[in-house]
């Protein structure tokens, strides 16, 4: 997902500094894509040399002035001319554990399964957190909804094929176990 795209997106429904949009894209996208500020902040910058959002100084008591940014008419422009353009790839699911898990077989079965167990616990907490805020948005645009119910399908799945994985590695333990002790 582009960062440009996503941040213009998202200045469709309001403006929004830099923070906001950082956790807009976790707390609703973070099942697809994570972000960080060092991506947000240049992008921010290009946008508006591109002339594509503006900028506001709002002044606050005893902190920093927030920058307040707005997506501009050619912002909308730009904006449109992406969303009706072919996505460039297919599914593509960028997650560090899934990479790690393809190797665990090189590795020690019990940590892998202490690895496991941990993200059984990321995802268990991650879903409460989308339940949650699908059950308190009301009148939210359509798409919006479809993306929320993906993402806890999406978590959901994986909870599933965790508790699967984690049955598969301790059955292969206990099997590894029966036979080197001649059982």
């Amino acid at each position: 997902m582009s960062v440009k795209y996503a941040i213009l997106g998202l200045l469709h429904y309001k403006d929004m500094h830099g923070y906001r949009i950082k956790e807009v894209i976790e707390n609703e996208f973070g099942f697809m894509w994570s972000i960080n500020y060092g991506q947000i902040y240049p992008n921010l910058k290009q946008l508006e040399q591109e002339g594509l959002v503006t900028k506001v100084d709002v002044a606050q008591k005893n902190v920093p002035d927030k920058k307040l940014y707005s997506i501009t008419e050619k912002g909308k422009e730009a904006f449109s001319e992406w969303l009706n353009t072919a996505p460039e790839r297919g599914m593509l699911i960028r997650d560090p554990f899934l990479l790690k898990f393809i190797f665990f077989s090189f590795g020690d079965n019990e940590r892998a399964l202490e690895i496991i167990e941990d993200q059984i616990r990321i995802y268990t907490a991650d879903l409460s957190s989308r339940r949650h805020r699908y059950e308190h948005k009301h009148n939210e645009n359509p798409n919006v909804r479809l993306m929320r119910e993906l993402g806890i399908s999406l978590n959901e799945m994986m909870l599933a094929w965790l508790e699967r994985a984690k049955a598969e590695i301790q059955a292969e333990i206990s099997s590894r176990k029966s036979h080197s002790s001649g059982i």
